[in-house]
């Protein structure tokens, strides 16, 4: 038989009889394989501390610890639970087979050897053990690949999470937008519609903002705008109520389930938050702070007006509240 080169496969053969350690060394090695020998199990064991075989040759009939005893001690590494062991047994001597299996060889051969048998065992136990960790290691790349697909996906998810939340906020303020508050009045619309629940619309004006722009400048005029979207957001308790920046200096707070009198005590609550700022406001014709006009309408939905009619009164009550004086909350 051929030489073939295994210079990085090692064969730990354990063995009582050196001629049997002499004469499977001798031909391991003319097939190119590392090999290491042991004459008793208690030394064989020890062995593994300073040498990591890829298959061990084990006689089962030895003094002190027999092959068995030396198998499943090796099986309760968990270093060794995949090294295949190949038990060797002579003809003549009693071999329980079901024993060695359940000790965890893999595979036994009985005594005279027969060279190209052992050879052949030993080969195909390793080719098997080549191919198994060829599938450990593919399977760990795709394991790998897959986790960093999911990363990459979670990575995605979030930012695109992330983007949406972004195109609902408001640049300046952060709270909701004017698409935003479009989404959520269309869909409180409808389930107020089946439902037939109240549904009330407080439009909020910054009065005579562009007079404050004049007179502090657009920077503090953003800061100002900042602060009445704050004081929105601190009246706005309930989960379902969607305070947004309309446009310009113009807001709005949805109240879905809220009467006429639970949007007037939010509208008074804005007006009085807002007084206790007191954000100076010199060029303002109806105070020296800053005051806002705010316009509410109430309803059940129905499919008459529809949804466009609801905003149109609110807007028609700012209009009124700006009409007759400003600073003031005039109801649809």
């Amino acid at each position: 038989m051929n030489s073939v080169a295994h210079d990085q496969e090692t064969v730990l053969l354990v063995d009582d009889s050196s001629d049997n350690l002499r004469l499977l060394s001798t031909m391991l090695q003319t097939q190119g394989y590392r090999v290491k020998k042991a004459i008793s199990g208690q030394f064989a064991l020890q062995s593994l501390e300073v040498i990591e075989p890829d298959l061990i040759l084990l006689d089962i009939n030895m003094p002190g610890m027999d092959g068995y005893q030396v198998c499943e001690a090796l099986k309760m590494q968990e270093k060794y639970q995949s090294t295949p062991v190949i038990f060797m047994s002579a003809a003549d001597q009693v071999f329980n087979k079901v024993k060695a299996f359940q000790a965890g060889a893999i595979d036994y051969i009985t005594k005279p050897f027969q060279l190209e048998e052992v050879l052949i065992r030993v080969e195909n136990q390793l080719n098997q053990k080549r191919l198994y960790q060829k599938l450990e290691k593919q399977n760990a790349l795709l394991t790998n690949e897959i986790q960093e697909r999911l990363r990459i996906e979670k990575a995605l998810t979030e930012a695109n999470q992330k983007l949406k939340s972004l195109a609902s906020l408001d640049g300046l303020t952060g709270i909701p937008n004017r698409r935003r508050f479009d989404e959520y009045i269309a869909t409180e619309w409808q389930r107020c519609l089946r439902g037939s629940f109240l549904l009330s619309l407080i439009l909020i004006d910054v009065d005579f903002f562009h007079y404050y722009n004049e007179a502090y400048g657009h920077l503090m005029g953003d800061d100002c705008l900042k602060k009445v979207a704050i004081i929105l957001e601190s009246v706005s308790q309930r989960a379902t109520d969607l305070p947004a920046r309309y446009g310009g200096e113009e807001f709005v707070i949805l109240l879905p389930h809220t009467s006429q009198m639970g949007a007037r005590t939010i509208a008074e609550q804005i007006q009085q938050a807002i007084a206790t700022q007191r954000i100076p406001h010199r060029k303002s014709p109806v105070s020296k702070h800053l005051t806002t006009s705010i316009g509410v309408a109430t309803t059940i939905p129905d499919h008459e007006g529809g949804m466009p009619n609801f905003i149109n009164l609110a807007d028609q009550a700012l209009f009124k509240a700006k009409k007759l004086g400003r600073d003031r909350i005039e109801f649809a």
